[in-house]
């Protein structure tokens, strides 16, 4: 467990986080990550991170480190407490983590659809390197994704 202060802290995900992480994924995208995708993801040892605010769940991130490279594959803020700053300090926290890892590079995803995501990436230093022709799914098909990375 990690205090953040503001009544914050973080601490790891476990299998019995997965209804209330549920709960926000469906909440937030319209093509959420099902219950299999977050318990392989624990399952794997991906780094799985709880944001808690007093003992409410309200954020989380996924990642993944390969050598020196971490690697973002899930990142989410409960939608009633966006625009306040917590995703960008959940951001800043993974990035730390992962050089306490020894990783030197940070790389993401984002939907095409997502300017907010793109902007906050974009202010926190990370530069586009390519686009993904129909990498993620859509209510209606596909949609490209952005591959963005920064040193860290």
């Amino acid at each position: 467990m990690k205090s953040l202060g503001r009544d914050l802290w973080l601490r790891p995900m476990s299998s019995a986080d997965l209804d209330a992480v549920l709960a926000i994924e469906f909440r937030a995208y319209s093509v959420p990550w099902s219950r299999n995708n977050l318990a392989e993801s624990l399952a794997y040892g991906h780094h799985c991170v709880c944001l808690m605010q007093e003992q409410r769940l309200i954020g989380y991130y996924i990642s993944q480190t390969i050598v020196d490279e971490a690697h973002l594959l899930n990142i989410c803020i409960d939608p009633d407490l966006q625009r306040r700053g917590l995703g960008e300090l959940l951001l800043q926290e993974w990035m730390l983590a992962a050089r306490e890892e020894g990783a030197s590079r940070a790389l993401l995803e984002v939907r095409v659809s997502n300017p907010a995501a793109q902007a906050l990436y974009q202010k926190l230093g990370f530069q586009l390197l390519s686009r993904r022709k129909g990498y993620y799914r859509t209510l209606t098909g596909k949609e490209d994704g952005l591959v963005m990375a920064r040193t860290i």
